[in-house]
């Protein structure tokens, strides 16, 4: 993550929302620091120690109250911090920061009914806010300005800031990526070590450099153009055409952990409203897919169809607003669809030899396709290929070679038997063989997906839809309504938990059932239902009504259709 800590606003009126409690667990899952801030104290109906319960026992019973409010619901409405010698504040911060603090908590009880000195317990504050194992509260209002200034304070003294060493090597991270006026990407970049400077060569993702041409720093809210960005902040960077979310730029190794999202499980087509406007959608879903990776832009030739993946249905209006106003294309979307993948069922070989019928290319190519552990993804590799069989006047190195065969092998695995993704799979080449100097890197790029393919016919394939883990936390009086949603939706709970006046219920639900349960939760609960549901695992799904998807590449399934195609173009 790119973040040092994080305010989350709570209003003074509406309380605690659904949406509150799922932020507030993000950032405790991520171990952002996090301070708190009450807000629109100045408005009629606000409340405030009440609202402090609220949060201790719907969000964190770790937090600090840093003040008091006066004037609730009126203009004059303000916040007083707690001063360090009022009693109430120092002994109740001390009894929060000695549970994660032993030392603290000795000196507590030896200090006898001196205390501990407050100095010491500010230290104490200021070091578990940076950890995210307490969380100040600040009340005030973002209109009146009351309690801005304590806030601001808090922040700088509560919320970490990374410096960094701005004479080591170089490291960083791309959290987001735009265009310019003139449509080249810019880059925003965190810099965790180093300095980069104009005109400066830097490497990013696994193997690419680019040219900085520009660097503009955010400085004090703005953003200013400067020579070099330094480490500890964050800048905008022109010049590096390949650039994508995600990418790690310069030493790596230096860049705190990253974090990878699961793929999303759900797909639509975008349809434009014009016809004519069918190449400019496909520019700018192009862009955006820049811009978020994992939307996953596919294109069916046959159809003449854009598919746009998707993790559920508000997606859906994100970039329909975005392609309305940044590109003002208006669209419509098909019905979601459901991303589903095929794992192998068993264990498959093929071989096709050069010269020998059917093979119609200078090459020979044999392959093993077995099933490999759940999350595994793709294996590849060679097994005990001699090198004198792999065309080295073509390829530079046996690594060159394998590394063409290997790429070959995923695109190709693109689409199974049904046309869905092949993962959990161990791909072993086991021959090769060439004709020299006719054979060519296109001889095995052809052949490889038909043998491929075969082997995979031969293995055999089961189709897995995607399951979400779901977290429920419902009022105990309507669990005997949400039960018996759930078994509609074909969910899987597990048995209810009573926290309080509340149930809390886990299990898994298939990914394009997740909406409606979103949409029915709210008149199921009164309002007070929260969901939480992440991409969990794939299951196989059984019956005769297997899924299928339409195929977008050139069929190496079907030998006389791939040939066609494949032979045409040769």
């Amino acid at each position: 993550t790119v973040l040092d800590g994080a305010i989350l606003l709570i209003s003074a009126v509406e309380g605690i929302q659904a949406q509150t409690r799922i932020l507030m667990r993000t950032l405790q899952r991520l171990h952002i620091p996090t301070l708190l801030f009450i807000n629109k104290i100045d408005r009629p109906g606000a409340h405030h120690d009440g609202l402090l319960h609220q949060i201790t026992d719907k969000l964190t019973p770790a937090i600090v109250p840093m003040g008091t409010t006066d004037g609730l619901g009126s203009r004059t409405a303000g916040f007083t911090p707690y001063h360090r010698h009022d009693p109430t504040f120092t002994s109740h911060l001390t009894e929060l920061l000695a549970e994660h603090d032993d030392r603290l908590l000795a000196a507590y009880l030896d200090s006898g009914t001196a205390g501990v000195p407050f100095d010491r317990l500010r230290t104490a504050l200021t070091k578990q806010s940076h950890q995210a194992l307490v969380h100040p509260v600040f009340s005030g209002s973002a209109v009146t300005g009351a309690g801005i200034e304590e806030l601001s304070a808090g922040i700088t003294e509560l919320l970490p800031t990374s410096e960094g060493d701005e004479i080591g090597p170089t490291s960083g991270t791309v959290f987001k990526v735009e265009r310019g006026v003139a449509g080249e990407k810019v880059a925003y970049a965190r810099i965790f070590t180093g300095t980069i400077r104009t005109r400066d060569r830097l490497a990013f993702g696994s193997d690419s450099e680019g040219k900085i041409t520009g660097i503009r720093v955010f400085d004090d809210g703005s953003v200013v153009q400067r020579p070099s960005v330094v480490a500890g902040q964050i800048a905008k960077l022109s010049g590096l055409d390949d650039i994508q979310i995600g990418d790690p730029i310069g030493t790596f190794q230096a860049t705190p952990e990253r974090h990878y999202f699961a793929l999303p499980t759900l797909e639509t087509v975008v349809v434009p409203d014009r016809a004519a406007d069918k190449g400019a959608l496909h520019v700018a879903l192009n862009q955006l897919a820049e811009q978020d990776p994992l939307i996953n832009l596919r294109q069916d030739d046959v159809r003449q169809e854009l598919f746009v993946s998707l993790y559920g249905e508000v997606q859906k209006e994100v970039i329909q607003s975005t392609l309305t106003n940044d590109y003002h294309l208006n669209i419509t979307f098909h019905e979601t669809t459901t991303i589903c993948i095929e794992r192998p069922t068993g264990t498959g070989t093929a071989i096709e030899i050069i010269y020998k019928e059917p093979n119609p290319f200078l090459a020979t190519i044999g392959f093993r396709i077995e099933p490999a552990p759940a999350d595994s993804g793709i294996e590849f590799r060679l097994d005990n290929i001699d090198v004198r069989s792999i065309p080295l006047h073509v390829f530079k190195s046996v690594e060159e070679f394998r590394r063409s065969i290997e790429e070959t092998v995923r695109k190709t695995l693109e689409q199974g038997i049904y046309g869905w993704r092949v993962t959990d799979c161990r791909v072993t080449m086991t021959h090769s063989g060439f004709q020299s100097p006719e054979t060519t890197a296109q001889s095995f790029r052809l052949l490889a997906p038909l043998v491929l393919m075969s082997a995979l016919k031969e293995a055999g394939t089961v189709v897995c839809g995607p399951m979400h883990h779901f977290r429920l936390e419902i009022p105990a009086d309507t669990l005997g309504g949400v039960l018996p949603v759930l078994a509609r939706l074909l969910a899987r709970p597990q048995t209810p938990v009573l926290h309080g006046s509340a149930y809390t219920l886990e299990g898994d639900i298939p990914a394009e059932r997740v909406h409606d349960l979103q949409q029915q939760l709210s008149g199921l609960t009164h309002g007070e239902g929260v969901l939480e549901s992440a991409f969990g695992h794939y299951r196989p799904i059984g019956g005769a009504g297997v899924p299928t998807r339409a195929r977008t590449d050139l069929n190496p399934l079907v030998r006389k259709e791939y040939l066609l195609h494949v032979l045409r173009r040769v």
